[in-house]
């Protein structure tokens, strides 16, 4: 039975403008913004997570920003001491400030960052929509500088515009840049999901599982070969460039960006063919810490982190999250969890999956794929839907692989035999 979910998508867009005028309010924006920080991280109250600390987890403090009005009425009075600008700006400052420190808390719970206060490094602004006037039909937005002086920007010639790719989108809150304008265009999309695909995120491949399709197999064997190929001209630019040469700095600068724009071209392709392969499906991947898998204090080998670092699932998932509804599920034993009766295996080694309760042997990428998919479901482990709907579908595999030169993806189905 299909379901109807309605959901806001967000297109950024950027076109070139440069004014005096918005570099003097960028310089003040970052001064304003750090020295908003500062306040806030000096007023920040350390208390310690008792509820974690039943839970098993070490005793630590946990930050608690100040959130309170008073305090806010005070910031806001403190900025606006030099404040040149219009007052929204000031307050455009503070939730910027928020956002920031409330992005640093939770990565520093998660351990993910230090104890430390964040730096504003980058030039920009953000502009509040009260600071904004949007005249849709000449397709020009006015941003207010102070009362009375104003600036226009004009999108009616941008490349977006001429496609037709934002008929019909409002526009949001724009980011201000020294060279660029970025321009967020929104609106409500109505997906209708007919089917509901669960994925395993391996080294060479993506490895789905649906009732009403069977296994699905994605090729990530070319986006891999891009990742080895620029490692390896990078490192010989590198040696050039431990010699203090200007000519392997540029060479090393010039093969990072290659490699970055090739493989996100690459997963920008997996996604907009697997869209067009199955549409109307909701995607389920796992919520995966990529960072966590390659730390050294995991017991994985230095080759193995090295080529879990080469795959970006997190910019694939991305990319199919941007053109369909996707749903993330928790990873926890996946993989050690027997698909047909919930047996959990302890030791888990090799390719194929082998339970010691059932007696079920399969792959272990498929068995992960139905768990992930039994996840997204909430369905529970059972071995009459086992038996009645999966077993059928063992050797009824779809195998996709990527077009890079063309537009439609290459598929294969069905193939016999498992995947060895």
């Amino acid at each position: 039975m299909s379901r109807v979910i309605v959901r806001e998508v967000v297109r950024m867009y950027s076109i070139p403008f440069s004014d005096k005028k918005i570099s003097l309010l960028i310089s003040w924006y970052i001064n304003t913004l750090q020295q908003a920080i500062d306040i806030i991280w000096d007023n920040i109250t350390w208390k310690y997570d008792f509820k974690g600390y039943r839970k098993g987890n070490p005793k630590v403090k946990i930050p608690h920003l100040p959130n309170t009005l008073c305090f806010k009425r005070e910031l806001r009075s403190k900025l606006m001491e030099n404040n040149p600008y219009a007052r929204h700006w000031v307050d455009a400052v503070i939730r910027t400030a928020y956002s920031i420190m409330k992005s640093w808390k939770k990565r520093y719970i998660k351990g993910n960052a230090r104890k430390c206060k964040p730096r504003v490094k980058r030039r920009f602004a953000r502009c509040k929509i009260t600071l904004m006037k949007i005249d849709y039909e000449r397709q020009i937005i006015r941003i207010t500088l102070r009362p009375h002086e104003y600036v226009e920007i004009s999108y009616a010639s941008a490349w977006f515009v001429k496609q037709g790719r934002v008929d019909g989108w409002r526009i949001g809150e724009v980011i201000l840049k020294d060279d660029r304008i970025l321009i967020p265009f929104k609106r409500n999309e109505v997906f209708i999901i007919d089917d509901v695909i669960g994925w395993d995120c391996n080294e060479l491949e993506l490895t789905g599982f649906s009732p009403n399709i069977g296994f699905i197999h994605v090729d990530l064997r070319p986006l891999i070969t891009t990742r080895i190929i620029y490692q390896r001209k990078r490192s010989k630019a590198q040696e050039v460039a431990s010699r203090k040469l200007k000519r392997g700095r540029k060479l090393l600068e010039k093969y990072s960006h290659k490699e970055r724009f090739k493989c996100r071209d690459i997963e920008r392709k997996i996604a907009v063919q697997l869209v067009r392969a199955f549409p109307n499906v909701m995607h389920g991947f796992e919520r995966l810490n990529k960072k966590n898998m390659i730390r050294k204090r995991n017991n994985r080998s230095k080759r193995l982190r090295k080529r879990i670092s080469r795959v970006s699932w997190g910019n694939i998932v991305r990319e199919i999250e941007h053109r369909a509804v996707v749903k993330k599920v928790n990873p926890k034993d996946t993989t050690k969890t027997c698909s047909r009766c919930g047996f959990k295996v302890k030791d888990l080694r090799g390719q194929v999956f082998k339970c010691p309760k059932c007696g079920l042997v399969l792959d272990r990428q498929k068995n992960a794929s139905i768990n992930i998919y039994l996840k997204m479901m909430g369905f529970p482990h059972s071995k009459d839907w086992w038996d009645e709907v999966v077993r059928p579908l063992i050797h009824h595999e779809l195998w996709v692989g990527v077009a890079l030169m063309g537009v439609k993806s290459m598929i294969w189905s069905p193939m016999k035999g498992d995947l060895r």
